[in-house]
């Protein structure tokens, strides 16, 4: 077979915890190529902090974390995808358990602390550092397995469907075309491709998510005809570092959970303003206070005052947070440290059902890429990571299910008719442009006017971006541009589509919940 041409059962693009433990399920069945376009550990699951949400303790119980997950969702969650995912929880901690994963213990048990718009402690966690703890397990499963090539730091281009090569038969999902770091572009034939992407913090210019969080799944899924679901909610973490060079470090909701406090340069306790919660209200409205509160004041930051929680506790459960503070000469044991809130996780994504199963035969999105319901209008702390794992399960029991039917081979990468670059000064210029529209106009207060102005800019954006491309050679910062433009006009889309604020979409223009509303549903066919 030629060199940049590649056949498997099973290509899974994206390398966080719904593709990891899914590359594990599959590769007990058949061959599966791994793709990632960092390396493994430049994924959001690798940064995550707090924990993994589930039933753990006697005092808790499964339809109080359902509720729980329901109340902060804003009456969009769709209940049955809810207990499908919380019922499975508990088997798939204990089973992350079982492969190694170190999480912390208290008197022979799991430790659970408590985190905003939970009932009751039910999040495990390993210190400050759970994702990498379960990275670090589920690696251990995938990096000797014979039957899984693992392809980091090449870039997926675009999903290959039978449509596009105009046959005529049912529309499936054939595999994709995928940049490798020489510039080559490998084609990848597959029985059946798993979008596991993450999320699209980098639309912003305040994330807590690494760099590689560039909507690159949605993107890929919306061009091959999917439609994506609710991408107006947008969850902005409250409490990312404001630090020029911290500046997508997360400061954990546990540490609120565990008596940290949200105060302002005089230090004054503010979110109880806004809720009876105070900090360990849900995080859309401990975002809008803090928001709030610094255009009120004027302020560049607010301030998380760690010391109400002791040094004692503050070393034995958040050392790594310590440590990174100490590195950037911040010490949260004597001092508040500076605070924004990012851009954090989208609870929108591709359109699926619990297995992950799109529109399009062949294809399946996991994780954050996907939107089941799961999340409604605000997702409950916690419950990512949950999601992941637990859709990544079901996804492949689903896909083994499935009968794969025989198809001709897809044709080699096209790139007739490109001249090379002689300059990149375009990309950057777009790039900051887009995030710089988000931020401004599309952030966490909205309004009819700047959804209109930021519209307006993205489709200029977007023109210059596609004429570019079809001219040049394909690059990674290239592919990226161009997916980060397309989700985010998707989201500044759905926006407009929602004519009242619920949840983390807040529009100063329609300010009252529409009981009547429902998810936003958009579709490449439609304007």
């Amino acid at each position: 077979m030629d060199q940049y041409r590649l056949k498997t059962d099973y290509l899974i693009i994206g390398s966080g915890a719904a593709g990891l433990l899914a590359a594990n399920r599959l590769a007990q069945h058949g061959k599966v190529i791994l793709v990632n376009k960092g390396s493994f550990q430049d994924s959001s699951t690798w940064y995550a902090q707090g924990g993994i949400a589930g039933v753990l303790s006697d005092s808790d119980s499964t339809e109080s974390h359902v509720l729980d997950t329901i109340r902060c969702g804003a009456g969009l969650c769709h209940e049955d995808v809810v207990e499908a995912i919380v019922n499975r929880g508990n088997a798939i901690i204990h089973e992350l358990v079982e492969i190694g994963t170190q999480f912390d213990r208290k008197d022979g048990e799991l430790h659970l602390t408590q985190e905003g718009g939970h009932s009751n402690r039910r999040v495990a966690h390993a210190q400050d550092a759970t994702g990498k703890a379960i990275s670090n397990a589920l690696l251990s499963r995938i990096k000797p397995h014979p039957n899984i090539m693992r392809l980091e730091q090449h870039t997926a281009i675009d999903l290959v469907t039978s449509s596009r090569l105009g046959r005529t038969d049912t529309n499936r999902c054939l595999g994709a075309y995928v940049l490798s770091p020489e510039g080559k572009v490998l084609t990848i034939e597959a029985g059946h491709t798993i979008l596991a992407t993450g999320g699209a913090g980098k639309v912003y210019l305040y994330t807590s998510n690494p760099h590689a969080s560039t909507g690159d799944g949605i993107a890929m899924a919306w061009r091959a005809g999917c439609a994506v679901m609710n991408l107006e909610f947008i969850q902005f973490h409250p409490t990312c570092l404001f630090h020029r060079q911290g500046s997508n470090m997360l400061l954990s909701e546990a540490l609120r959970g565990e008596g940290a406090h949200l105060v302002d340069k005089q230090g004054r306790r503010f979110v109880f303003d806004y809720d009876e919660r105070g900090e360990l209200a849900p995080r859309d409205i401990v975002a809008r206070a803090i928001d709030h509160e610094m255009k009120k004041q004027g302020a560049d930051c607010m301030y998380l005052d760690a010391r109400p929680m002791g040094e004692d506790l503050i070393l034995d459960h958040f050392p790594n947070t310590h440590a990174r503070l100490q590195q950037l000469c911040l010490n949260m044991l004597n001092e508040p440290i500076p605070i924004v809130p990012a851009a954090h996780y989208v609870c929108g994504g591709i359109q699926t059902d619990v297995h992950g199963k799109t529109e399009l035969e062949g294809l399946h999105a996991i994780g954050e890429t996907a939107c089941t319901g799961l999340h409604g209008a605000n997702r409950l702390a916690s419950n990512s990571l949950l999601e992941c794992l637990v859709m990544a399960d079901y996804c492949a029991k689903d896909i083994l299910r499935e009968h794969v039917p025989d198809s001709p081979p897809i044709p080699s990468w096209d790139d007739s008719g490109i001249v090379p670059e002689t300059e990149r000064i375009q990309i950057k210029l777009n790039w900051d442009e887009i995030r710089a529209t988000m931020a401004h106009y599309v952030g966490i207060v909205r309004s009819d006017d700047r959804l209109r102005m930021a519209r307006r800019r993205l489709r200029v954006i977007r023109e210059e971006i596609a004429s570019y491309y079809w001219k040049h050679p394909v690059s990674q910062d290239l592919l990226e541009l161009r997916n980060l433009a397309q989700v985010s006009e998707l989201i500044i889309q759905s926006a407009q589509q929602r004519k009242e604020s619920r949840g983390l979409h807040f529009s100063t223009d329609h300010s009252q919940t529409d009981k009547l509303a429902s998810d936003t549903i958009l579709r490449p066919d439609e304007p």
